[in-house]
């Protein structure tokens, strides 16, 4: 629902961990990628290991810096006001297989974070196939007045928005989004034009849940979006921790605007934003206020593409 203006032990045994979805605790995790379901093969990976304070890796991800794309909207289309660096207090490994995202606030009130994509920008399901993307979250822990502006994401956009083909035409899937610290997430599927049909924009077709087994805040959960082209009827369904929450079907968008949307691949996107349209709309004021805190980050276990061919 991107609304536009354009280490402490495991709490999971292994067996759990080898579950066809990976469930969320509370407690950071620091053991390597899950095993793949039965019938499923991992396509890409990243368990963020490395040395403490080193950047990601720049092989598998591209790191954004500055305000806009160039030639982009300013404010990244979506009014934040946080500048996206390379530097490490911003964006990091920790040393214990996790990535730490880190917003900021100097003495003059400006905000830095971080903002990483793929390299790669061919995810998509094989013909007749299926496609899972999942990443193992703990969204930053804070809540309330101080959290107002904080804005976590998981997400993905189509590939020809790099050659200039504008969102929402391109196609984009919010996997998971996070606003003022709430305990509730939001998945979305935009599409078309702005303003307007077939995907509801700028809202895009979206829904939210609360996180059940523990607060979404300060606390691991596992996000998957699944893309099923398993049968004539292609579906995209949103999962927390195994739980379903969303589901969009092609039936849903006209032929045309689905296709611009889904008929080539994506490359997966991770930031943490301050202030922007989604968090003024939650908020229901400008965000952020004097009264938001910096320094909470969004720590990233893993991220993890599988396909399969049933």
């Amino acid at each position: 629902m991107r609304f536009r203006l354009r280490g402490r032990r495991a709490c999971l045994t292994l067996t759990a961990v080898l579950a066809v979805f990976s469930l969320g605790c509370g407690e950071a995790s620091t053991s390597a990628l899950p095993a793949p379901p039965q019938g499923w093969r991992v396509e890409w990976a990243d368990d963020f290991t490395g040395r403490a304070g080193s950047l990601p890796d720049r092989n598998r991800w591209i790191i954004d810096v500055g305000t806009q794309y160039p030639g982009g909207p300013p404010q990244w289309g979506t009014g934040e006001v946080q500048t996206y660096t390379d530097n490490p207090a911003n964006l990091r490994l920790d040393g214990q297989g996790r990535l730490r995202i880190t917003p900021l606030r100097d003495r003059a009130g400006r905000w830095t974070s971080g903002r990483i994509e793929t390299r790669r920008s061919d995810f998509q399901p094989p013909d007749g196939g299926k496609l899972r993307i999942q990443a193992r979250i703990q969204l930053p822990s804070v809540t309330g007045p101080a959290a107002e502006g904080y804005w976590a994401a998981f997400w993905t956009l189509g590939a020809p928005y790099r050659q200039g083909v504008p969102a929402p035409q391109a196609g984009e899937f919010d996997i998971m989004e996070n606003a003022n610290g709430r305990n509730r997430i939001w998945g979305a599927m935009h599409c078309g034009t702005p303003g307007g049909e077939p995907c509801n924009e700028n809202t895009g077709l979206a829904a939210d849940t609360p996180c059940t087994t523990s607060p979404c805040p300060g606390n691991f959960h596992t996000y998957t979006l699944e893309w099923d082209r398993s049968s004539p009827t292609e579906h995209l369904r949103w999962y927390i921790d195994g739980r379903l929450f969303h589901t969009v079907s092609s039936t849903q968008v006209a032929p045309a605007a689905w296709n611009a949307a889904t008929g080539h691949g994506h490359f997966i996107l991770l930031n943490l934003a301050i202030g922007g349209s989604f968090p003024d709309n939650i908020a229901g004021h400008q965000t952020p206020t004097t009264r938001t805190r910096p320094g909470s980050p969004m720590l990233v276990d893993h991220v993890t593409v599988l396909t399969t061919s049933r």
